[in-house]
């Protein structure tokens, strides 16, 4: 775990140099000293956490619809859709991923300012690599679906497990983005929003 063994009156150094100060008076909800992010990088990185928060919710919502549409009127039709909302699902993770987890990204900003949340850091993590591996499983699963439907066998088992599968993969998002929510409120009393 991180120290926090800064000098009082001296912030901590983000992207380069820039620093953070500290708010008089205002403590955070677990009654510590609130850090206010006022270096311009910080704030456009929230900037740019908003919009890429919205963009996964887009792909959440498209891969959602797309699984709840109509099956009978053209399987394979409906296998394309949900192949490629799930593509661009993935794509978008990917991207959230970078945007929190890379070299200047949200998480080690957060541990720098609050090391007191490297623990929620660590969850949200974790949830990447479960993420990840449960669209990769989905994608499999919609491959073979469309494998099945290709040698004239019948995918409709295959497409309710897609279905079963991707609505879990979809409460599992929700989840993770409500406890990324609440990580950028205790480090920053920033309200990201659901982005709606």
């Amino acid at each position: 775990m991180l120290e926090n063994t800064r000098a009082a009156g001296s912030g901590p150094e983000l992207d380069g140099g820039s620093r953070e100060q500290q708010t008089s008076g205002v403590t955070t909800p677990a009654g510590d000293p609130q850090m206010e992010p006022e270096a311009e990088s910080d704030t456009e990185h929230v900037r740019v956490l908003r919009r890429r928060r919205a963009e996964l919710l887009g792909a959440m919502n498209a891969l959602e619809e797309a699984l709840a549409a109509p099956v009978p009127g053209g399987p394979m039709v409906w296998v394309q859709k949900v192949t490629a909302a799930l593509l661009q699902l993935s794509g978008d993770f990917r991207d959230h991923v970078e945007l929190t987890e890379g070299p200047s990204g949200l998480y080690g900003r957060v541990i720098h300012s609050s090391p007191r949340l490297a623990h929620q850091v660590e969850r949200l993590t974790q949830d990447h690599a479960t993420l990840t591996g449960l669209m990769s499983e989905l994608l499999t699963l919609v491959g073979k679906a469309a494998g099945s439907f290709a040698r004239g066998d019948s995918m409709l088992a295959d497409l309710d497990e897609v279905r079963d599968r991707g609505t879990t993969l979809i409460a599992a998002l929700v989840r993770h983005r409500q406890r990324g929510s609440d990580l950028v409120y205790e480090g920053y009393s920033v309200d990201i929003g659901g982005q709606d």
